[in-house]
């Protein structure tokens, strides 16, 4: 009988055939060939791993004898033969990708695979459309964004995550803005029974306006307790006031307040800084209001307590705000500044970086 082939896995091999296990976007057959590998690794003979992960015998010798002669890129699909290529791929990529750079032919406004076929001329559609897949390019799809322009964009962001991440002691760090002009609309709501039967939750199209409220909100980072004062504008005159209520709750603290470039917050004179100086401004960079803590907290005020809600009055608004700034100041928890977790590579992106 032909002695099986010994495998040896490298800490990093083990760590990588391990990745693959246990990713849920990993395609079963390679799930399947590093169970195989790992197994053999661990010294267990072809008959035993057969009848453990249920395959047959010749499956698992195949995979071994290919694993140690060329390693993990041996787990991969060998080329099949079949119908010569119509397209040679990076070529009719390259072309579509540059066709995409220019403007779409009249009367059309934005391209799709119909007209990009028809300009490229001997590319069918459905190429282009596996093209736009692979690029993972969906033309009737619109993203917007902000790039800061500020030349100091570094130093700011440094400095405003440096005091998330190790404020200073004795110190109270606050995220400091307003939301402008939240309008109390009043519109019916419920739940609508269909023809069929079935009933949906829904608000209905018309709606009437009863005016609107300002909202100034000071989130303490370490907290997560709020601050907050109803206006009906957002002048310096406001802020100020607000801001020296916010003091009163700490005074005698040193107060690090984080601010965007908006000019009610940026002081004209530094009267109001000499009599506070307590008090130090941090200013987010310009176009990068999103670094500001408080931000995220309007957003949970905005999805929990006011979308989709019926208002008849401003004062009913401010009321409602009032419930959920009380219910967060009891269950809020602080939010933590944390980076992205690196995905573990698929089998395929694994290999096409080795070859690179």
């Amino acid at each position: 009988m032909r002695k099986a082939a010994e495998i040896v896995l490298t800490s990093e091999e083990s760590e990588t055939l391990k990745a693959w296990v246990r990713s849920g976007t990993s395609e079963a057959r390679f799930v399947r060939r590093a169970r195989i590998v790992l197994a053999a690794g661990s010294g267990k003979q072809t008959a035993e791993i057969a009848r453990t992960l249920g395959e047959r015998p010749t499956t698992v010798s195949k995979w071994r004898l290919r694993f140690a002669q060329d390693r993990i890129p041996g787990l991969m699909d060998e080329a099949r033969a079949g119908r010569p290529r119509r397209y040679e791929e990076e070529e009719t990529t390259e072309r579509v990708l540059q066709k995409l750079s220019e403007p779409p032919p009249a009367p059309y406004a934005v391209w799709n695979g119909r007209i990009l076929a028809q300009e490229l001329g001997d590319v069918s559609e459905a190429q282009v459309r596996r093209v736009l897949r692979k690029q993972k390019i969906q033309l009737q799809r619109k993203t917007t964004w902000c790039i800061s322009t500020d030349p100091e964009f570094g130093p700011k962001a440094a400095d405003i995550v440096g005091l998330y991440l190790h404020p200073p002691e004795n110190a109270v760090v606050l995220c400091v803005d307003e939301k402008p002009h939240i309008q109390a609309l009043e519109r019916a709501q419920g739940y609508l029974r269909l023809p069929d039967g079935r009933a949906v939750r829904g608000i209905a199209h018309e709606y009437k306006r009863h005016g609107t409220t300002t909202l100034f909100a000071a989130l303490n980072v370490m907290t997560s307790k709020v601050i907050t004062k109803h206006t009906n504008r957002r002048r310096r005159v406001e802020f100020l006031a607000f801001m020296n209520e916010v003091l009163a709750n700490n005074q005698g603290r040193e107060v690090h307040v984080i601010l965007d470039n908006l000019s009610t917050h940026k002081p004209k004179h530094d009267r109001w800084l000499q009599q506070h100086p307590n008090v130090h401004l941090h200013f987010t960079p310009t176009h990068a209001s999103w670094l500001n803590l408080v931000e995220c907290w309007f957003s949970v005020l905005s999805r929990a307590a006011l979308h989709g809600a019926s208002f008849t009055s401003p004062r009913e608004l401010r009321s409602a705000i009032d419930r959920f700034i009380k219910y967060w100041d009891e269950n809020g928890v602080p939010f933590h500044w944390t980076k992205a977790e690196v995905r573990p590579q698929t089998p395929k992106s694994y290999i096409s970086n080795l070859r690179t």
